[in-house]
């Protein structure tokens, strides 16, 4: 950690589930923390000793306002930052993590769609970008075909993502995907779908090389599976049953992609995502924080990602990441369309269910499929920690 003579300082850019739980393990190591988000209220403002309310894609009060706070660490927590800023703000002296060009080339998808296929040569699914709808068009027709997924370069948690089976449903793919888009780019990038065996994420830190010795930088949580609707993701389990050797060549590709965002000074924990078909490996996407399909770590293991997250950050020590039982995490999703300050009905019920725990998150306000909360559970299979963790998320109305 710095040396400084105050607690060390975090800045949180984005403020929700998965920045609350940022700034809960933040504070239990002494630090303090600042939470930025577009919103008043918002998750982990409800627990940081500072929050900020400001459009974090205004690059100019983004840089006023770190400077007003000096953190000792920059945390992006969202895609939508004006990335030149932390660029900017990194050449000064500021610590981004895991670094401000992880930040940037991961703000939108077509940066690290592009570094991922291009420069590092991981297989990837045939892909290709467009700024119109005729564009879009140009693309299906000689380059991905039919069906293919359509979804903004820059958006979070599966907005405005959306599969065109036929010509007719790019004009619809097209207005989803701007209506779905965070930002100021109106850029959709439209993949080949990709027929899966199954869909995993692979938490991979990156610890400070004074932190690690050169063997062990590089550390990987167990597979996590999971599945998705609507483009975003509705339960989790780990570890996912894989072959040893598709894991590997996993592990080989995360590390080789984290290796370039973190360059050789950065730490923190990487998100990444493949598909996997029979003996393949298809990278997907990757976050350079901590994931929203990870939180199912907050059961499985001592040291949750986010744990593992701020160990990293610190440059304090992490010893082994063991997954100590079967565990899952279903989402807990508002099935209205809009209520301010809402009501969680069915608790009871769902803590009634053995092994089973449940976060709400504290959002203000809930529209539909707005993700309010998670269950989480665990098992003596991964058959029976899924099928506690639906029945408990099943069992909560949001009111």
């Amino acid at each position: 950690m710095p040396q400084t003579n105050h607690p060390p300082k975090l800045m949180l850019l984005g403020s929700g589930e998965l920045g609350k739980e940022v700034a809960i393990c933040a504070q239990r190591y002494g630090c303090t923390v600042v939470a930025v988000d577009n919103y008043a209220h918002a998750p982990a403002m409800q627990v940081a000793d500072e929050s900020v309310v400001l459009d974090m894609l205004d690059g100019k009060s983004l840089k006023k306002s770190v400077r007003k706070h000096q953190p000792d660490y920059l945390v992006p927590e969202v895609e939508a930052i004006r990335t030149e800023a932390l660029l900017e703000l990194e050449a000064s002296g500021f610590n981004v993590i895991p670094s401000a060009n992880a930040a940037h080339l991961t703000m939108n998808r077509d940066a690290i769609r592009s570094l991922a296929a291009e420069e590092l040569g991981l297989p990837t699914a045939r892909y290709a970008y467009a700024t119109s709808e005729s564009e879009l068009e140009e693309a299906v027709d000689a380059k991905v075909g039919l069906p293919c997924v359509i979804k903004p370069v820059m958006s979070s948690s599966g907005k405005g993502q959306s599969v065109a089976r036929t010509k007719k449903d790019l004009k619809t793919s097209w207005k989803h995907a701007l209506a779905g888009m965070r930002g100021d780019t109106p850029v959709v990038i439209v993949e080949e779908f990709v027929k899966f065996d199954s869909e995993i994420t692979l938490l991979t830190v990156k610890q400070r090389p004074e932190a690690a010795s050169s063997s062990r930088r590089t550390l990987f949580v167990p597979p996590i599976g999971h599945r998705q609707e609507r483009g975003d993701y509705q339960e989790s389990w780990i570890p996912h049953p894989m072959k040893p050797s598709v894991l590997k060549q996993a592990q080989r590709m995360a590390k080789k992609v984290t290796d370039r965002l973190a360059g050789p000074n950065g730490a923190g924990l990487f998100g990444v995502e493949f598909f996997i078909r029979g003996e393949e490996v298809i990278f997907s996407e990757l976050s350079p924080r901590p994931h929203d399909t990870g939180m199912v770590t907050m059961i499985s293991q001592q040291l949750s990602e986010f744990e593992l997250h701020l160990r990293a950050i610190l440059g304090l020590p992490i010893s082994s990441i063991k997954v100590e039982r079967p565990s899952a995490s279903a989402v807990i999703l508002a099935n209205r369309a809009k209520a301010d300050a809402p009501r969680y009905q069915g608790l009871e019920d769902a803590l009634d269910i053995p092994e089973t725990d449940i976060r709400i998150f504290g959002k203000p306000n809930a529209r539909k499929w707005r993700r309010m909360g998670v269950a989480l559970s665990q098992g003596k299979t991964l058959a029976q920690a899924r099928n506690r963790a639906k029945k408990a998320a099943a069992s909560i109305r949001v009111l």
